[in-house]
């Protein structure tokens, strides 16, 4: 029986690395792993001229190699005075 410990899967949150030893997460989860506020939206940034994608807090990302990159953003305000 081996003892050693599984390979932890990293992925970057506005470009601040974090670790985990789960193979998938949602973005509830990543949200609270990089201390994002809930409000926040995250996105999952996407590949040469493919668009960027919202991320849900129930949506689940299988998280390894390459890792991926996410970036959050804070509520809209437009309009507001």
């Amino acid at each position: 029986m081996s003892n050693a410990k599984p390979h932890p899967n990293h992925f970057f949150v506005d470009n601040k690395k974090y670790e985990t030893e789960k193979t998938s997460l949602n973005g509830g989860e990543i949200k609270v792993i990089a201390q994002v506020p809930a409000n926040y939206q995250l996105f999952l940034e996407a590949h040469g001229n493919d668009p960027d994608r919202m991320i849900s807090d129930g949506e689940s990302i299988t998280i390894g190699t390459p890792p991926h990159h996410f970036y959050a953003v804070p509520p809209a305000t437009f309009g507001s005075k």
